[in-house]
């Protein structure tokens, strides 16, 4: 992994004044929390972009030999951290740069972003989301410079509704989540999708808690316990979910949990055996999918890096990078998301397309199950002995939703 052990002023200082082309470099800046309670994931994740950027240098990069160069920066999951970061960034002349740990994070840097590129066209910034899944931003709090490659919030709460109404013997649920735009924007779509879709089941508890300050969830599994809850839906990710998870093994609670970010670096190790059949997850890809296109990528990128690759956004996100470069034939960021908007992209699940209106990706969504090998289950997850097995795909076209974006273009 490049450049994560450097702090920022160190790695800032051999940048400012060098172009965002260096000789046949271009440099995209990736900022997610590499340090604290999220540092796990930040560090996979900057894992991720280095193996899927030598992908692509390997296949001859862009624009007939220019190759991508992802140089990562520890926001410490702050949305004040990444604002410095970003004016840091910008004075070095990256005019790409792509986050996903955190809507907190995300809203930060669009409205920094939309300030800064207004007033300074000249050294106008592309802003590329993979994982920040708040659906205000793409709709209300939308913005030309952002493009999100994730599902967000509602169309992933829409597949996972879809999947309880059908489970008959499901009547109390529990809301679990953390305390920021992302974990408010599960709550509410639960409780809505929820009351229209199966009115007779319960919302028995809706807790928001900290982001990333609960050392001990056993008194909110206490009180799931206490609710006679059956399930209990959370977008909690990093330390937050893991910690739920132990105190929750540990009590012998055996609910199921449907999560949007149990796939996440530690997780699965974390849950183990006692996950089977019990922890359920909205995913984009996994590697048990069928017809796995990038089956030999994930096992080249294991055997690398010793850990699982996950997060097919990021993929997508720098192919389609990639081929909107090659297709405006330049680096220029205005030019390149004019190429990006509306694209299409044969992408390792099938079709995807980037809504014009609003720059959400559409593509499928799979609900999977935390499943023992060898049941459906060929490839397991942080040599747990488990791994994901598909439940339910639902197509890229059904999982479209209005947006009441009201776009300025440049």
């Amino acid at each position: 992994m490049k450049n994560t052990s450097l702090s920022a002023c160190a790695l800032l200082a051999g940048l400012l004044g060098s172009p965002v082309f260096a000789g046949d470099v271009i440099r995209i800046a990736h900022m997610d929390p590499m340090s604290g309670p999220f540092g796990l994931v930040g560090e996979s994740l900057a894992r991720h972009f280095d193996a899927i950027a030598d992908d692509i240098n390997a296949r001859g990069g862009v624009l007939d030999g220019m190759r991508f160069e992802v140089v990562h920066f520890d926001n410490k999951g702050s949305p004040q951290e990444s604002t410095v970061l970003l004016r840091q960034i910008i004075d070095s002349q990256i005019r790409f740069v792509t986050q996903g740990g955190g809507s907190n994070v995300a809203h930060a840097l669009v409205e920094a972003l939309a300030k800064h590129n207004s007033r300074n066209p000249e050294s106008a910034v592309l802003y590329m989301n993979f994982a920040a899944q708040d659906p205000a931003l793409t709709n209300d709090k939308c913005n030309f410079w952002h493009f999100r490659f994730d599902a967000h919030v509602d169309m992933k709460l829409a597949a996972i509704t879809d999947y309880i109404a059908r489970q008959k013997d499901l009547h109390k649920i529990y809301l679990l989540n953390q305390d920021y735009a992302f974990g408010q924007a599960i709550s509410a779509a639960a409780k809505d999708m929820l009351g229209k879709k199966r009115p007779d089941i319960a919302i028995v508890g809706d807790d928001l808690h900290p982001l990333g300050k609960v050392k001990d969830f056993s008194p909110y599994v206490a009180k799931i316990r206490a609710s006679g809850a059956e399930a209990v839906i959370t977008g909690n990710w990093g330390s937050d979910l893991s910690l739920l998870i132990k105190a929750s093994k540990e009590s012998g609670l055996t609910v199921t949990y449907y999560t949007l970010n149990a796939h996440n670096a530690g997780i699965p190790g974390s849950i183990g055996a006692a996950g089977e059949d019990h922890i359920k997850q909205v995913l984009t890809w996994h590697a048990n999918v069928a017809d796995n296109k990038i089956e030999k990528f994930a096992s080249d990128y294991k055997t690398r890096f010793k850990g699982d690759f996950y997060y097919n956004t990021a993929k997508t996100e720098l192919e389609m990078l990639a081929r909107a470069i090659n297709e405006a034939k330049s680096t220029d960021p205005l030019k390149v998301a004019r190429a990006l908007e509306g694209m299409k992209y044969m992408s390792d699940t099938g079709e995807v397309w980037m809504r014009a209106d609003d720059h959400q990706l559409m593509q499928p969504i799979y609900i999977a199950t935390f499943t023992k090998l060898g049941k459906g289950v060929k490839y397991d997850v942080e040599n747990t002995g488990y791994g994901w097995k598909t439940d339910v795909r639902t197509e890229a076209r059904d999982t479209v939703m209005p947006t009441n974006c009201k776009m300025e273009r440049p």
